[in-house]
């Protein structure tokens, strides 16, 4: 049988905090503060929906969010190190945080201390709740007893196919957020404008805009429509998730009403699994992000 690894993902990913317990994850955090000073850690010690309540409740304030220090990485490291067991960590696009380099820089640390330690750290050109079903694709590896090497090899050649197409509430956090940049292009500064956009290969671009939130949503639908048809490969090689920030209930329905879509399209979509949008990416979206994530399956089924 093939030597077991274990996975580690900065916060980023997103996934359920019971999950990654069932499923023997780690999750190294991201920190996020509403008042740039005191910083929290994400599900540690601020739950997603306090997150989000706070943000609803205080229209105006800008929280912000800050990387996961070397440190913590570090000592996510330093036990599998010991045990000679390898370590898959998988971090957020370099386009839009330093993680990576914390992480980096906490293997190298590890190294000096344990020159056998096997970690490799994944620049995964994504973020949030597709980084998170990525990760699940590195789980699915582990589970069939592929090697550390191989599933190395094998994330790393699924990784372009990953999008996210997705809207937000209004403009204002992009803004705030520094992660405006082509967007604010095509928005520009029109009152009640949404943009649509595009994450592919790690960065943002501009996909459409509305007025309304139906036809933001209906865009970013379109989007994942179109991307499966052009597919050479089958929908079902694809893992596809939906993301959604303080609405649930919305989440929901536009997740039913996507697999409907989807069926009249031919795009036979079994299943669209919902996860919350957590704090790292909440701070530059606002509290109404939405849309989906898709990436190719590391196994095809």
């Amino acid at each position: 049988m093939s030597e077991l690894f274990h996975i580690i993902s900065d916060g980023s990913c997103d996934l359920p905090v019971e999950l990654v317990k069932e499923k023997d994850i780690t999750v190294v955090p991201f920190y996020v503060s509403f008042d740039g000073e005191n910083y929290q850690k994400e599900n540690v010690d601020i739950g997603i929906r306090d997150f989000y309540q706070q943000m609803v409740d205080r229209k105006g304030v800008y929280p912000k969010s800050s990387l996961p220090p070397m440190q913590d990485f570090f000592d996510a490291f330093r036990p599998y190190a010991e045990a000679d067991m390898p370590v898959i960590c998988i971090c957020i696009t370099t386009k839009f945080s330093g993680s990576m380099q914390s992480a980096m820089s906490a293997r190298d640390l590890i190294l000096e201390e344990y020159p056998e330690a096997r970690i490799t750290v994944i620049d995964s050109c994504i973020n949030t709740v597709l980084q998170g079903i990525y990760v699940l694709e590195a789980l699915r590896l582990r589970e069939a007893g592929v090697s550390y090497e191989k599933a190395v090899e094998r994330l790393e050649e699924i990784k372009s196919t990953g999008r996210i197409f997705f809207t937000v509430g209004d403009i204002e956090y992009l803004k705030h957020g520094g992660r405006i940049g082509k967007v604010a292009a095509v928005a520009g500064s029109v009152l009640g404008i949404r943009p649509v956009i595009t994450l592919k290969n790690g960065e943002i671009y501009p996909s459409g805009i509305g007025r309304s939130r139906k036809r933001t949503t209906d865009k970013a639908l379109e989007l994942l429509c179109d991307y499966l048809k052009k597919s050479e490969l089958p929908v079902d090689c694809y893992s596809i998730c939906l993301g959604y920030g303080y609405d649930y209930e919305e989440g929901v329905g536009f997740r039913d009403h996507a697999l409907e879509v989807l069926h009249e399209r031919g795009l036979d979509v079994k299943e669209i699994p919902l996860y919350q949008i957590g704090a790292s990416i909440g701070v530059h979206t606002g509290p109404y992000p939405l849309g989906f994530g898709v990436v190719e399956k590391a196994i095809h089924d």
